[in-house]
Parts: C-alpha cells; sequence; structure tokens
C-alpha cells in the first residue's frame, strides 16, 4: 500500500510530521483527521532508491517579483471563497494554494501567494505565512486563519470570513455610491459656474462700461466676483480660479497630514461625528463595522481579549478605538463588557443593552452580528434618505447660482434698453 508523508497541526496548534498508509490521498486525508490533527500537507512518499536517481531539478525561484498596487478587497474576497470551497472538498492546503496561485493573474497576489506556497512548503503555518504579508492579508484575516487551524474548521471559518467581507464591502458600496452623484454634479455645476464667470460675464461689463450704466449691488459684487477670478483686477498676480482649482487638494492634503498623528486623527474624527446627517451616518456605519467584526472573530474562537484587539485596530474611529479600550481594559479586570461602553456614550442604548443581554446568555456573538445586521440596513436606509435629501437642495443651490447670475445681468439690460429708447426718441 502507497505511503504519504503530512504535515499537520495539532491542538495546540504545533507542527506534526509524520507518515500514513493509505491507497488514495483522500483516504491518507482522512486517517490524518482521525488522529486529531489537521493536514496542511499529503504528498506520497518517494522510494530512497528512485529518489537518489533522479536528477536535481532547478527549483523554481518564488515570490520577490516587483507589482505596482495592492491586494484590491474584490480580488481578495474571491481568493478566501475559493480556498473554503477547495478546503471544504478535502484537498491539501498547500495544493489548494497552488492552484488558486496558478490562477491569478500576474500582480500583488500572484507574488504574495507564491512566498505563502514557500511558507507553507516549508513547514510553517498558513497564519503565520500570511502575516508576513500585512499589505495583503491584515490582523483580523489572519488571526481568523489561526483560530480555523488550531480549531481544524479552516474551510468554515474562511467561509465566514468570505461572508464578512463581501457584507463589509456592500455597505462601502452604499456610502460610497450616495455620495458619488451629489460630487459630481457639483464636480460639473461648479466648472459651468467657473466658465461663465470667467469668460462671459467680463465681456458684459465692458458692454456696461461703455454705455455708462449704473450697475446694481448684485451686478457690481458679480463683476467684482468675476475680475477677482480672472485676474483682472489691477495689481492682482494669481487669478482667483487658480485658488478654486488648488485650494481643495491642499486642503486634503493638510487634513491627512493632521491625521497621522494620533491627537490629530483624534480631534477630527470627533469632529466628523458632529457633522450633521454625515456624522450620524459614519457612527452607524462605525458601529456596524465593530461589532460585525467582534461578532466573527468570536464566532470564529478568537479569545474575547484579542479579540477587542484586534476590532479596536480596525474599526477606523479613534472614538470607537477608545472606547473599545475601556471595554478591553474592564474584561481584563473582570468586570462586564456593557458597562464601559453605556459610559462612554458612543452607542446607542439599544446597542448596550442587547450587547449586556448576550453577556448574560453566554450568546455575544450571535447578540453582536445581530447588531451589524441591524445597522446595516439603518445604514441603507440613511444612504436612501440622504439621496433623496441631496437631489433637491442640488436643485435649489442650482438654481439660486443660476438665477441670482441671470438676474445681476438682467437688470443693466434693462437701464441700456430704457437709454436707448429714450434716445431714439
Amino acid at each position: 500500500m502507497p505511503t504519504f508523508d503530512y504535515q499537520a497541526l495539532n491542538a495546540q496548534n504545533k507542527k506534526v510530521n509524520g507518515t500514513v498508509e493509505a491507497a488514495t490521498s483522500d483516504e491518507a486525508i482522512a486517517r490524518v483527521k482521525q488522529q486529531n490533527l489537521y493536514p496542511t500537507s499529503v504528498v506520497p512518499k518517494k522510494d530512497a532508491s528512485k529518489k537518489a536517481a533522479e536528477p536535481k531539478a532547478k527549483k523554481k525561484r518564488r515570490g520577490g517579483g516587483f507589482s505596482i498596487g495592492g491586494v484590491g478587497a474584490k480580488q481578495l474576497t474571491t481568493f478566501t471563497r475559493q480556498l473554503s470551497t477547495l478546503q471544504d472538498a478535502g484537498l491539501p492546503l498547500l495544493r489548494s494554494l497552488q492552484i488558486l496561485e496558478e490562477q491569478q493573474k500576474p500582480g500583488k497576489l500572484k507574488n504574495v501567494l507564491l512566498d505563502v506556497c514557500d511558507s507553507v512548503e516549508g513547514g510553517t503555518s498558513l497564519s503565520e505565512s500570511m502575516a508576513q504579508h500585512p499589505s495583503a492579508f491584515d490582523k483580523l484575516y489572519s488571526k481568523m486563519v489561526a483560530a480555523g487551524e488550531v480549531g481544524g474548521v479552516l474551510d468554515i471559518i474562511l467561509q465566514r470570513l468570505a461572508d464578512f467581507m463581501e457584507k463589509s464591502q456592500r455597505l462601502k458600496r452604499k456610502v460610497v455610491g450616495a455620495l458619488v452623484y451629489p460630487a459630481v454634479v457639483i464636480f460639473v455645476a461648479v466648472g459651468i459656474v467657473m466658465f461663465i464667470m470667467v469668460f462671459i460675464i467680463p465681456k458684459f461689463s465692458l458692454i456696461f462700461a461703455e454705455f455708462g450704466v449704473k450697475m446694481p449691488a448684485l451686478t457690481l459684487f458679480l463683476v467684482t466676483s468675476s475680475r477677482w477670478l480672472a485676474g483682472l483686477n489691477p495689481g492682482q498676480s494669481i487669478p482667483g480660479v487658480l485658488f478654486i482649482v488648488f485650494v481643495p487638494p491642499l486642503v486634503l492634503i493638510g487634513w491627512k497630514l493632521i491625521r497621522r498623528a494620533p491627537p490629530g486623527r483624534a480631534i477630527t474624527d470627533r469632529m466628523v461625528l458632529w457633522v450633521p446627517v454625515i456624522g450620524g451616518l459614519i457612527k452607524k456605519t462605525t458601529i456596524a463595522r465593530f461589532t460585525r467584526t467582534l461578532g466573527t472573530l468570536i464566532n470564529a474562537g478568537v479569545p474575547i481579549l484579542e479579540a477587542i484587539t484586534i476590532t479596536k485596530e480596525t474599526c477606523g474611529n479613534a472614538v470607537f478605538e477608545n472606547a473599545l479600550q475601556k471595554v478591553h481594559d474592564s474584561i481584563r479586570e473582570g468586570e462586564t463588557f456593557a458597562q464601559p461602553l453605556r459610559e462612554s456614550k458612543v452607542c446607542d442604548s439599544i446597542v448596550v443593552n442587547m450587547i449586556d443581554v448576550g453577556e448574560e446568555t453566554g450568546d455575544m456573538d450571535a447578540m453582536l452580528l445581530k447588531i451589524a445586521d441591524n445597522y446595516d440596513d439603518e445604514v441603507d436606509v440613511a444612504v436612501n434618505a440622504l439621496v433623496k435629501l441631496i437631489e433637491p437642495l442640488l436643485v435649489l443651490f442650482l438654481g439660486i447660482v443660476v438665477g441670482g447670475i441671470v438676474v445681476a445681468m438682467f437688470l443693466p439690460l434693462l437701464s441700456i434698453i430704457e437709454k436707448l429708447s429714450s434716445g431714439g426718441k
């Protein structure tokens, strides 16, 4: 009967090497699992005489290739789903990784998978191999994989991880999709208004000057603004339109630089939560993210303190990070989860009460996932309401701007018409 060499992990996540006799590879995997081990590699054992007779093949160089950009969320989700399917089908982990690496197009993920395959083949666990590439697999990802390896349920954990990533992307698409339409409309509107102010209004101002018409206050303000934007004022060296074009990117860069410092990030995150409408939407989005992350980690078997630490690092808002740090300290001292969260006042009372119930019943993970589902629905409703609110506000804003320009130009024209009419008589 053929003999297979295997590499596996035991219940303590320690590496175990050995051999097993079986008719097929699938039977060998099953026999390894019967020993309460999780196989990471199962390959047929070569005969020593044949191995000595075989010429040494030059090992293919793996990894280290140059690639631009990172690993997209959609690409990583697809990889996770496919790896889960292959593991559920009973394929050895190394073979599954090699199959998926061969399917990848040249890029960041392919290079990372080449290195991961080499590490796993050398006896390193999958979670440790992935942790060496934080640009592709973040801490949340590698910790969940580690929990799946220890529990021998890697396929299930990968499936849950794929579900989590898909829901997170769906939530992000809702928010971004709601902001795309108004952003495009505002960009086009500003471009049209700038064109009118820079190229059209100056011509009207020349006509008004030729006829010596006294301009109303609204027209005078519009002409003065137009001359500033076009750089036509005496002594003006830089056209104002350049400020309109370059100031927003500079403000954005300054915002990002401020957020790079922990105090600046804490202040700006708190300021954002105070913004009407937008602040409420960000708050709901953050609650949905952190409850889903924490619920998924606890459900995967990650220890509660480690799960809270990972959630704190991935929630994306400094206000919630501080609240979760207080929760972490409270649980470490043997106290409750809900009380420090209630005192921080970052979550609605219903969230705190549901977590409190989950703590008492020992069903914390299910309760957190229910909160996440509920807030996903609330974000969906809030996004739809925001879109419906923005559309009429944009129409009103554009109507006021365009109407103001028309009125400002029409008033002097009436004076010119009256002057021509009286001169004709």
